[in-house]
């Protein structure tokens, strides 16, 4: 019935939806509780359910309020939802592992200084106790 271009040039016109970033991400929020898991492209199905909301909002709201509510469906929903290393907003069924990349400045220091004493890099370091993790456990 109605499409972007509508609504584009109603906004252009000066009709805004009044709405701040945070009801937006609220209301986005409220959407993603109620998606059946396993849903696929969760952005677009939370516009399209925000309705007149979603296309009367500019873009730059829409992209701000979902990066809001993307940390926030996963704060508060850590069993449905998790955030990936790439800040993806994805379903918590156990197939996405978060990789852990904080290591402490002490542990850092201790890591640069052993592989220098081994004579080499730290990803060499790394490499060759991987392996002999590996050969451990197989042998």
């Amino acid at each position: 019935m109605f499409n972007k271009q509508f609504f584009a040039g109603m906004r252009r016109a000066g009709m805004g939806t009044g709405v701040s970033k945070a009801k937006l991400s609220e209301a986005m929020v409220d959407i993603l509780v109620q998606l059946p898991e396993g849903t696929t492209r969760l952005k677009e199905i939370v516009v399209e359910n925000l309705g007149i909301l979603g296309q009367m909002s500019a873009t730059r709201d829409v992209n701000e309020a979902w990066n809001q509510a993307k940390k926030k469906a996963a704060k508060e929903f850590p069993d449905r939802f998790i955030l990936d290393s790439r800040n993806a907003l994805q379903w918590n069924d156990g197939s996405v592992r978060v990789l852990d990349k904080k290591i402490s400045a002490a542990n850092f220091k201790k890591l640069n200084d052993l592989a220098e004493k081994e004579g080499g890099n730290v990803n060499g370091l790394i490499s060759r106790l991987m392996k002999s993790n590996g050969k451990g456990k197989a042998g």
